[in-house]
């Protein structure tokens, strides 16, 4: 009895975890949607719309590096096509896909320690934007 609930439990926790990862482009979508809302109040930050607020641009560096740390791996072979904006390029050039994705990681993580004030703002985050779009050229469908 006992067995049959431990190998039950197992096969839930199997299939869960299966589902979660069925559909990468899903979840790399909503990871791209998730740093698209964490730039927009940096970036009226940087036009002097809105006031400097250490806060939310350290939560929008911390969004940054969570995903260049859980992107690259939810593209994987075969999970480049349906309604995807991913380009051949990424599997055809995977390892310098990753290092961008690393190289923004970086970015992202260094920025969180040298971003204190407005003045900060605008001498780094740039750069980590940059690296946010390098991507966009080789790897990315033009829409």
């Amino acid at each position: 009895m006992i067995r049959r609930m431990l190998v039950a439990s197992v096969l839930v926790v199997s299939a869960t975890a299966a589902f979660a990862q069925s559909n990468p482009i899903a979840e790399r979508q909503q990871l791209m949607k998730n740093l698209s809302q964490a730039s927009r109040a940096p970036g009226t930050m940087l036009k002097g719309e809105t006031a400097f607020d250490l806060q939310v641009v350290q939560a929008s560096l911390k969004t940054y590096a969570d995903v260049a740390a859980k992107a690259p791996a939810l593209f994987v072979q075969g999970a480049g096509s349906g309604e995807t904006a991913a380009l051949p390029s990424v599997y055809a050039k995977k390892a310098d896909f990753d290092a961008k994705w690393a190289q923004f990681g970086k970015d992202a993580t260094a920025a969180q320690a040298s971003i204190k004030d407005e003045a900060s703002l605008k001498a780094t985050l740039p750069g980590v934007l940059r690296a946010c779009g390098a991507c966009h050229e080789d790897y990315r469908a033009k829409k």
